[in-house]
């Protein structure tokens, strides 16, 4: 089958979403189809457009045998909504040369947020003769609502109607977590156009590996029991609830909070750090994706965070895969869909969320008891490799997609 591929993220950008679509188009192409992926050219979360892409409106190049078409977008760091906008509208525009020059297709996979996409998918599914697949890894705007970053009402209004309107023309719709499964059904989308393609982890890349002595050196964490937080750094993973869990530890020399990545939150978190003058805090940028497991290796405790608000019952933070495969022990703060998996794993604890109080108890308690963190990672790994790596769940899912073709 040729599949189209047609997202604003994709590596070589650093990120969630962006590691999930590779390893979809992987999948995909491992499995036997002819992948080609229309996307922009990399510029999150950074705004800046690496220089050997700059100065390009078109590029085609092959990524371990899959096509990849760039086009041209305004990259935006972080901003204004309006800029934001510009950002995804760029795409959606410069997107149509890229899908004219994707030639034959059977199916297309588009990625949603940014919702704004849904007019690229539809203009390449009346060019291309074939469906368009609406992959919703989130349910926008109504996250962006809860959360309190959209409060306009006419804008409330015209993109529930728009996301209304790109589900109603999909063939079939995809969900990432069991909650935006449910989310849609409450939509009036039938289950049977639902497919569930949920995050997983490439489990040879992470393994529990020995420590990267060089790279402890040179972070100054010899001796250290390090807690590692590695991903985007957002409003709704609260992070701050670290920091103060930092600020309440900052007496135990030997305990270290290690933060890698970026995201829209990060200097305002950095600046909560140098408030407080935290001594056992660091913030590192994005790293490649074969470099992240470096940083595992130096993990004693690794940590996901969440908000507390309602749409993150059905949040399953991609960070939870890799950090259990890697072989330590996971501390979950959150609730919902990511809690369920930390308790069914047993890889990991699970926390209320917004209580630094707790979290810092929690982090004491495994510090001292290795036994018990030893458990835990051996049950984690053994977890993941069973239920979440990336071979099956594509497998399962190009499944569900022939059982729904056969049902119709």
């Amino acid at each position: 089958m040729r599949i189209l591929l047609l997202t604003q993220y994709f590596p070589p950008e650093k990120g969630a979403a962006q590691v999930r679509l590779w390893e979809l188009a992987k999948g995909l192409h491992h499995q036997g189809h002819e992948v080609t992926v229309v996307t922009a050219f990399p510029n999150h979360p950074t705004g800046i457009i690496p220089k050997e892409y700059q100065g390009k409106r078109f590029m085609q190049e092959e990524m371990a045998g899959v096509k990849v078409l760039r086009t041209w977008i305004y990259p935006v760091k972080r901003g204004r909504f309006w800029l934001r906008l510009l950002n995804y509208f760029s795409f959606v525009f410069s997107s149509l040369s890229g899908i004219a020059r994707s030639g034959q297709q059977d199916l297309i996979i588009v990625e949603s947020p940014p919702l704004f996409i849904g007019f690229s998918a539809m203009f390449a599914s009346w060019l291309k003769k074939a469906p368009y697949i609406f992959n919703v890894s989130d349910l926008w705007p109504e996250s962006a609502v809860q959360l309190g970053l959209v409060t306009n009402q006419t804008i409330i209004r015209a993109t529930e109607w728009l996301e209304g309107y790109f589900y109603k023309k999909a063939y079939k719709l995809s969900a990432q977590t069991q909650g935006i499964v449910t989310g849609l059904q409450r939509k009036n989308v039938p289950p049977e156009d639902i497919l569930f393609l949920p995050n997983g982890v490439d489990t040879e890349l992470f393994q529990p590996r020995p420590k990267d002595q060089d790279l402890e050196k040179s972070l100054g964490l010899a001796g250290k029991t390090v807690i590692l937080y590695a991903g985007t750094m957002g409003y709704a993973h609260g992070i701050e609830t670290a920091l103060e869990a930092a600020d309440i530890l900052r007496n135990d020399e030997e305990l270290f909070f290690l933060f890698v990545g970026d995201g829209s939150e990060r200097p305002r978190l950095e600046e909560i750090a140098r408030e407080k003058k935290l001594p056992n805090v660091r913030f590192i940028d994005f790293q490649p994706l074969e470099v992240i497991p470096h940083y595992y290796s130096l993990s004693s405790i690794n940590l996901s965070t969440l908000r507390r608000y309602k749409l993150s019952e059905g949040v399953r933070p991609s960070k939870v895969f890799p950090a259990l495969a890697s072989g330590q022990p996971l501390i979950y703060v959150g609730e919902g869909e990511g809690a369920e998996i930390v308790k069914e794993s047993g890889g990991g604890v699970v926390l209320e969320p917004e209580n630094p109080e707790l979290l810092a108890r929690t982090i004491l308690e495994l510090k001292r008891d290795p036994e018990r963190c030893r458990t835990m990672a051996v049950q984690g790994r053994t977890y993941v490799i069973e239920h979440y790596s990336w071979n099956s769940l594509i497998r399962n899912w190009l499944k569900q997609l022939d059982s729904s073709k056969e049902a119709n």
